[in-house]
């Protein structure tokens, strides 16, 4: 991973994981079910970034260079990685 990006993922996943520590705590506070519910969204929606962000690196990286190889078997294994993630979790 770049390490531009890789910084950027953490700094993501760092502020995730206060979001997630504050909804855990509006759970045990008793707040509203439906104001939980909106933060969680907020939490998946940001996840969801994440993961874009992600993917975009290994697109401009991994597959870019295995596309470029001569390696049959190696970009056969990387469209079947891309297709099972995007096959598996589109309803997520």
């Amino acid at each position: 991973m770049k390490s531009i990006i890789k910084k950027q993922v953490l700094n993501r996943m760092n502020y995730l994981k206060g979001h997630l520590e504050g909804v855990r705590q509006m759970v045990a506070d008793d707040v509203y079910c439906i104001n939980v519910i909106k933060q969680n969204l907020a939490v998946i929606a940001a996840l969801r970034k994440v993961n874009d962000i992600i993917l975009a690196n290994h697109l401009n990286t991994c597959v870019t260079t295995v596309i470029k190889s001569n390696n049959e078997q190696a970009r056969k294994k990387m469209i079947k990685e891309l297709l099972t993630i995007f096959t598996t979790n589109h309803n997520c």
